[in-house]
């Protein structure tokens, strides 16, 4: 599943009239590279959910047969944040564990390491180091266990495995998939692994110039 209902406030004035995912990085809309990141690792079943300008990113994209996937679409009438627009979407994964992928990342991280199954954990999350423009990280890693302790030294990249049931008892409308994260963690239900090749949250227009710089 891809997430590219958000607004982008950050990265306005670009996205008053493009949806973040389709802004253009080395000649092709970032949610294009991003479908064909996961058809190589094997990944061709594909749900997007959509709000702000969706109907460009489905129009762009169609049933995803010209890029060897198939595509079903997750429509809001109102943003659900991140929980609450996958919880909408968990039905269609028949009960399988399946791929998140933020639609708002640029990364050269291999998606065929992703693990198949999740055994009795919950979650299986993408870390990084922690960018230098930010003052904390969102989790810790012990091992192949994400932890919430006091040192928090990673980023959560945007990148998970995650499990239907994790959504078991999941509140209606919208909220944080974090909130879930930390319960499971509290579990000791989310494994992980840390990635330090090239990863960019591209969040403002700075951070959408350096994609596009080192992609050129």
């Amino acid at each position: 599943m891809i997430l590219a209902a958000g607004r982008g406030e950050r990265l306005r004035p670009l996205t008053d009239h493009t949806p973040k995912p389709l802004l253009p990085i080395a000649g092709l809309p970032l949610i294009v590279h991003q479908v064909g990141w996961l058809a190589s690792a094997g990944v061709h079943d594909i749900v997007i959910n959509l709000h702000h300008l969706g109907g460009q990113i489905e129009g762009r994209l169609g049933d995803g047969n010209q890029l060897g996937v198939s595509i079903t679409y997750s429509h809001e009438e109102a943003l659900l944040d991140t929980g609450g627009g996958i919880a909408r979407a968990v039905p269609l994964f028949e009960g399988l564990p399946f791929v998140i992928l933020n639609g708002d990342i640029w990364t050269d991280y291999p998606f065929v390491r992703l693990p198949n199954s999740l055994g009795d954990d919950l979650a299986h999350l993408v870390l990084t180091d922690m960018p230098a423009h930010r003052n904390e990280g969102d989790f810790g890693l012990a091992g192949d266990r994400v932890t919430r302790d006091f040192k928090r030294p990673y980023t959560y990249c945007g990148i998970a495995v995650l499990s239907c049931a994790l959504f078991d008892g999941a509140p209606a409308g919208p909220f944080s998939l974090r909130d879930l994260l930390f319960r499971a963690i509290e579990q000791d239900a989310v494994g992980g692994e840390l990635w330090r090749g090239r990863w960019i949250d591209i969040g403002t227009p700075d951070q959408w110039e350096t994609a596009r710089r080192i992609t050129s």
